[in-house]
């Protein structure tokens, strides 16, 4: 557990309660609390050793974290019959991250449910014309 006070990491740490969906070695994937659950079984995928977020993950934990969420999604598809999911997350600052603890969501769904999980609205920030090359500069290995 890290110094920071984080209330998945006290989850993953055995404080608290909390529905566990699967333990694996580097990732899990519990209930959110039920007012914040977009659709039943919607599940929250962490990964077990703190990281804030997307910028700061390892390799290996961003790959903990997706290959659960999969399994997690397979699982509903063949349990529930939720042929699609949603996997939605924010990361840093300025993202309207609730737990600064990397986390997917994993939201089952199914065709006419009724949720609309996709943005309304779009960003009013304004970017230099070339942001794509200064983007791409720095992706080079």
């Amino acid at each position: 557990m890290s110094a920071v006070t984080c209330v998945f990491c006290d989850l993953l740490a055995g404080e608290g309660r909390t529905t566990w969906v699967a333990r694996r070695e580097a990732a899990s994937a519990f209930l959110p609390l039920p007012e914040s659950r977009l659709s039943p079984a919607h599940t929250l995928v962490v990964p077990n050793d703190h990281v804030v977020g997307i910028h700061d993950a390892s390799p290996e934990s961003l790959q903990a974290v997706v290959l659960l969420a999969q399994e997690v999604a397979r699982a509903m598809e063949a349990s529930l019959g939720a042929r699609g999911v949603n996997i939605l997350s924010a990361s840093g600052p300025g993202s309207d991250q609730s737990v600064p603890h990397l986390h997917l969501h994993v939201i089952p769904r199914w065709e006419g449910d009724g949720l609309d999980t996709w943005p309304s609205t779009v960003s009013n920030r304004q970017i230099d014309d070339d942001w794509f090359d200064e983007v791409r500069a720095c992706l080079v290995p």
